[in-house]
């Protein structure tokens, strides 16, 4: 049964399987602080060595938004979840990540991604701050996040835990939020690394170093 939300069609359906964005890792050991703060140390955590190893590793920009995830089915919108809740897509329930969605959609960010199930950051405003500065929600599917907003200095750094934390500190600054406000430069959350070859990732904030000061991820995971 087809739905229209707005004069857009939709498939509607609650007989999905749908899995969970995976938990990601730093590709560091973490060890926490007597103040409570799980903080990265030097050394890389086992398994972890392809972050550095590998020169086709992409280093994507981070941000933080609602993790939201839809299925594809014959290019047309079947399935819409914020992690493993599924939101109705028929009607006005959630209807701010039928927008964000839609938005991406009409910037020709979606149908390319083929069927089956993509993870993307929902951003906008009421959402984890509203770090953009939008005035609508906007969807961000991964894939669209690497293929746009991945940082090739990141294999022009030294790799060592020292010019990482560097680089991290003074010299890293969110490529998505120079494109929405004309270059103006703030530090992003932190990196995304995804290896190619076998869909691999881990994550690496700013506030996993010790020198971070600011405000710390929920949770500090």
């Amino acid at each position: 049964m087809r739905v229209q939300i707005d004069g857009v069609a939709y498939v509607p359906t609650a007989k999905l399987v749908a899995l969970d964005m995976p938990k990601l890792e730093s590709p560091f050991v973490r060890v926490t602080t007597e103040g409570g703060r799980r903080i990265v140390t030097p050394e890389i955590a086992e398994g972890y060595e392809w972050v550095f190893a590998d020169p086709d590793v992409l280093c994507t920009e981070k941000i933080d938004g609602a993790n939201v995830s839809i299925m594809l089915r014959g290019g047309e919108l079947c399935g819409l979840w914020n992690r493993t809740n599924q939101k109705p897509i028929g009607t006005l329930d959630g209807h701010m990540f039928i927008m964000g969605v839609r938005a991406a959609h009409e910037r020709g960010r979606v149908l390319p991604l083929g069927d089956g199930q993509h993870f993307g950051e929902l951003m906008g405003p009421k959402i984890q701050g509203n770090f953009l500065g939008l005035d609508a929600p906007m969807w961000f599917p991964f894939d669209y996040l690497r293929r746009k907003f991945s940082y090739r200095s990141f294999h022009q750094h030294p790799k060592a835990f020292e010019g990482l934390s560097s680089w991290f500190k003074d010299g890293l600054f969110s490529l998505v939020y120079q494109h929405y406000h004309e270059g103006e430069r703030v530090p992003p959350e932190g990196v995304v690394f995804y290896q190619p070859s076998t869909g691999r990732m881990a994550k690496l904030r700013r506030d996993m170093f010790d020198w971070y000061q600011g405000k710390r991820h929920g949770g500090d995971a």
